[in-house]
C-alpha cells in the first residue's frame, strides 16, 4: 500500500509558521494556530514534525541560506552595489516598522538564542549574510564604488555590526523612521572608503578661484 500523501507540502507548512509568528510571540504560539493558517489539523503537524519546537528548528533550517538567494535578487534590481547594500538594510529595518514590530522580532531572536539548535542555525544564517557583505562590497571595488585596497572583509563586518546596533539604537531613540536611522548610519561607515566624494565636496573641490579683486 502507498503512503497517504500529505495534504500540504512543507512549503506550505512553513509560510504558514511564518504567517503565525508575525503576530504571535514565542510564549504565545501554539502548533494549533499554524495549523490553522495551513488549513490542517495541529494533529497532522506533530505526526510530522513532533512537536512546536522541532517545527520551528526545521523553519529556522530552512532559512539559512536565504541571504545568498536575497543578494542574487538584490543584484538584479540594483546595478550598483552599493545601492544594493543600502536597499539590503532598508528590508532589514522593516522588522522595526513600528517600536511594537522591533519589540515582537526581538522576543523572537531572544528565543533563537536560547535554543541551541535555533541558535546553531542562527549563527550559519549570520555567516552567509557577512559573506554576501563580503561579495557586494568586493564588487563595488571592481565597479569603482569604493577606493581600491579596502579591506572588504574588515569593512562587511562593520556593516554586519551597523546594521544590528543602529536597529538597538533606534528603539531607544525613535528618531525619525528607521529605514533612514539605518540609512544615514551605514552612509558613515561607508563614506570613508567611497572612491568618489559626495555632491557637496565635488561642488567644493571643483569651484573655480575668485578673482582677485573679489577677495
Amino acid at each position: 500500500m502507498s503512503p497517504r500523501p500529505r495534504k500540504v507540502s512543507d512549503e506550505v507548512v512553513f509560510a504558514a509558521a511564518h504567517r503565525a509568528l508575525s503576530r504571535l510571540a514565542p510564549h504565545q504560539l501554539r502548533l494549533a494556530d499554524i495549523a490553522e493558517e495551513a488549513g490542517i489539523t495541529a494533529g497532522a503537524l506533530v505526526q510530522r514534525f513532533g512537536s512546536k519546537r522541532e517545527l520551528l528548528v526545521a523553519l529556522m533550517g530552512g532559512a539559512t541560506d536565504w541571504p545568498r538567494q536575497f543578494l542574487t535578487d538584490l543584484r538584479r534590481k540594483h546595478a550598483s552595489p552599493l545601492a544594493a547594500l543600502r536597499a539590503w538594510g532598508d528590508c532589514y529595518a522593516q522588522m522595526g516598522e513600528t517600536p511594537a514590530a522591533l519589540a515582537h522580532n526581538l522576543a523572537w531572536l531572544q528565543y533563537d538564542l536560547t535554543e541551541p539548535e535555533m541558535r546553531r542555525h542562527l549563527v550559519r544564517q549570520a555567516e552567509v549574510t557577512r559573506t554576501a557583505f563580503r561579495s557586494l562590497l568586493r564588487a563595488a571595488v571592481r565597479a569603482g564604488e569604493l577606493k581600491p585596497g579596502t579591506d572588504v572583509a574588515r569593512l562587511a563586518r562593520t556593516v554586519e555590526v551597523t546594521f544590528s546596533g543602529s536597529l538597538m539604537a533606534w528603539a531607544f531613540y525613535q528618531e525619525g523612521s528607521l529605514k533612514d536611522f539605518m540609512r544615514a548610519d551605514v552612509d558613515a561607515v561607508l563614506r570613508p572608503y567611497l572612491a568618489t566624494p559626495g555632491p557637496q565636496a565635488r561642488r567644493k573641490k571643483g569651484r573655480p578661484p575668485l578673482a582677485q579683486g573679489a577677495r
